[in-house]
């Protein structure tokens, strides 16, 4: 199995480093991209987008030479040789200039993160693996399909994944289907979460524990007719939650309860009661 990994690592290496060369050779927004990357700072603003077409050279040069058979070790070599000088200058990126932007893989400004530097390391491994090919990447999966394409989908998903420049082709999506899906601002009530966050916040227990609280909403839950709502607290020293009982079918502000819970024992330290009814939910909760 280790034979046939690094004989296709040519082929993901070479795949990266085409696309990463696209971005600098024939985006219309290089010049943004160079003047907003660390190599501005590195060589200087005349000399950032000369630098920035010149990688993306020696990119395309040895990617299209990774792709096409036969794969030389001194390939493999320049390939690890280059991943290595990626993740130095990112590395002198995220420390000397940590506001410049990537610019590797996508013209989108995106900071340099752990993400960046993982993706190089990957890159740097790749082409360590490669360096143990014993024959091409098209003989590989032509012998092996199924293992060579489940191997290649993992390896091009880690780059994919480990590009923050690229969130917006599948993260982003994700989360705005999670958001339809879940709606993370309605409780199981169907009460939107703002509306109840308004409603205790006029209420006189919240102005009543306002100064102790120290976070803003951290959870919050549905029992029957009332939303229970936590909140970070300290009182008199100790580590707290504070939990609102909120009534899920009286928009006054008057039924909203409170207690404070210490979060090591779980005791109700203080219990503040509205003018709602007086069988309301018991407050003597421990914090999840």
């Amino acid at each position: 199995m280790i034979d046939l990994i690094a004989t296709l690592q040519p082929l993901v290496v070479g795949a990266v480093l085409i696309w990463s060369a696209r971005v600098k050779l024939v985006s219309p927004h290089a010049a943004a991209a160079a003047n907003r990357s660390a190599l501005a700072r590195l060589l200087g603003q005349d000399r950032a987008l000369p630098a920035y077409r010149l990688l993306g050279g020696v990119e395309v040069t040895l990617g299209a030479l990774l792709l096409l058979p036969p794969v030389l070790r001194a390939e493999a070599l320049a390939a690890t040789g280059l991943a290595v000088a990626f993740l130095g200058y990112l590395a002198y990126a995220r420390r000397a200039a940590p506001t410049s932007s990537c610019g590797c893989l996508s013209a989108r400004p995106t900071p340099v993160s752990g993400r960046n530097l993982a993706r190089a390391g990957l890159l740097v491994a790749a082409g360590g693996l490669a360096l143990l090919a014993t024959g091409g990447w098209l003989t590989a999966l032509a012998g092996q399909p199924a293992a060579g394409g489940a191997v290649l989908l993992v390896e091009l998903a880690a780059v994919v994944a480990l590009s923050p420049e690229l969130d917006h082709v599948w993260l982003l999506p994700l989360r705005r289907l999670r958001a339809r899906l879940t709606h993370p601002l309605r409780g199981g009530s169907g009460v939107p979460l703002l509306a109840t966050v308004q409603q205790l916040q006029l209420s006189d227990a919240y102005r009543r524990v306002a100064p102790l609280l120290r976070s803003d909403v951290r959870e919050h839950w549905d029992d029957g007719d009332w939303r229970f709502v936590g909140h970070a607290a300290r009182y008199q020293g100790r580590l707290v939650t504070a939990v609102f009982a909120v009534p899920l079918t009286d928009p006054e502000p008057d039924g909203v309860r409170v207690a404070v819970v210490d979060d090591v024992t779980g005791h109700t330290l203080l219990s503040l009661a509205g003018t709602s009814p007086g069988n309301g939910p018991r407050l003597s909760v421990v914090p999840a």
